[in-house]
C-alpha cells in the first residue's frame, strides 16, 4: 500500500520514502507526493533522488494493478534504485501547480454550467469539460466573465471525507457521468468550494479560488446531439 500524501496536502513538494518494489512497471514507494493519472488529471513528473545524490527522472505516475498501488515510471535507461533504498521524492512543482489551478477552475466551470459532465481533461495550461446539454446556446464571454468573477471573490477550497455508502446515497455529489470517483477503500474525498460547489474528486486543487489566476473560454464545440465541449485556458 502506498500512502498518498498528496491527498492530505497538495502543496507538498518533496518527501522521504522507501522503495517497496522495482520491476518492469516502474518504482513503487511506501509513501508518495506524486499524483497518479486519473479523473482526467495527468500524473506527476519529477525525480527520485537516491542516497548517493544521483537522481532518477520520473516521466509519469500511474495507478498500479491494485487500488492502493502507485507506480512511478522512470525515463528509459535510468539507473533504478533497489528495494529498501531510501529516496527523496521531488515533483515538478511548477507543472503540478498549473494543473491544480486548472483543475480547480474546472470545478468552477461545472458550478456555472450545472449540467451532467460527460467527460473532461485537465492539461498544463488548458482544460476542458463536456456537458450533456440539449440544444443549449452557450456564450463564451459570459462564461469567461462568471469564471473570473468567482476567481476574484477568492473562495476557500477545502476537502472532506464521506463513506462509500454516504456517496452512494447522495448521487448529486458525483457530477461526472463517465469518470467515477475512487471508491472501494471505505471513504471518498469531496472537494468543497465554499458556497459554490461540492463534489467527489480525487485530484489536486489550490486552497483558494484567487490562486487560480485569470481564465478564459477558448472555444465551445458541439460534439454530439446533446454534447457541448467547453475548453479553458489561462490568460497569461
Amino acid at each position: 500500500m502506498t500512502e498518498t500524501l498528496f491527498r492530505d496536502d497538495a502543496y507538498s513538494r518533496t518527501c522521504e520514502a522507501t522503495v517497496t518494489a522495482v520491476d518492469e512497471q516502474g518504482i513503487q514507494l511506501d509513501r508518495t507526493i506524486f499524483y497518479p493519472t486519473g479523473g482526467g488529471q495527468p500524473g506527476d513528473t519529477g525525480r527520485l533522488v537516491k542516497a548517493d545524490g544521483n537522481a532518477v527522472a520520473i516521466v509519469n505516475t500511474v495507478k498500479g494493478e491494485t487500488a492502493d498501488a502507485i507506480v512511478h515510471l522512470a525515463e528509459d535507461g535510468a539507473a533504478m534504485p533497489a528495494v529498501g533504498d531510501t529516496v527523496t521524492a521531488e515533483i515538478d512543482w511548477d507543472r503540478r501547480h498549473r494543473l491544480m489551478r486548472m483543475h480547480t477552475g474546472m470545478h468552477l466551470l461545472s458550478a456555472i454550467l450545472p449540467y451532467p459532465v460527460t467527460g473532461g481533461s485537465v492539461g498544463d495550461g488548458k482544460g476542458r469539460l463536456d456537458f450533456d446539454i440539449p440544444e443549449a446556446t452557450l456564450d463564451k464571454e459570459h462564461i469567461t466573465g462568471e469564471l473570473n468573477r468567482l476567481i476574484g471573490e477568492d473562495h476557500p477550497v477545502a476537502s472532506q471525507w464521506v463513506t462509500d455508502e454516504e456517496l452512494t446515497s447522495n448521487p448529486d455529489l458525483v457530477k461526472t457521468m463517465a469518470v467515477k470517483p475512487p471508491m472501494g477503500q471505505g471513504k471518498v474525498r469531496l472537494i468543497d468550494i465554499d458556497g459554490l460547489d461540492l463534489q467527489a474528486c480525487g485530484g489536486t486543487h489550490v486552497a483558494r479560488t484567487g490562486e487560480i489566476g485569470q481564465l478564459r473560454v477558448r472555444k465551445i464545440e458541439k460534439k454530439g446531439r446533446q454534447n457541448r465541449r467547453v475548453s479553458l485556458e489561462f490568460i497569461e
